[in-house]
């Protein structure tokens, strides 16, 4: 049996509003799958997600879906 989590990934809102919209780091991104993969967590899929924020910047994120074993 399998455990599923789902967690939308995006930037802060500071990137935005000085920028004009807001990219994932690519460095942090990386980071927090290492530390989910590090508590067992397995990317099954994700999709990227760009979203308006106070209706003139844009946001980037992703929605991952992870599974691991269930314990």
């Amino acid at each position: 049996m399998y455990e599923y989590k789902v967690v939308i990934y995006q930037e802060g809102m500071l990137g935005s509003l000085l920028l004009g919209q807001s990219k994932v780091n690519p460095i942090r991104f990386s980071e927090f799958l290492n530390a989910n993969a590090d508590e067992g967590w397995e990317v099954v899929t994700m999709e990227k997600d760009i979203r308006r924020m106070l209706l003139l910047w844009k946001r980037e994120g992703y929605v991952v879906v992870m599974k691991r074993k269930r314990k």
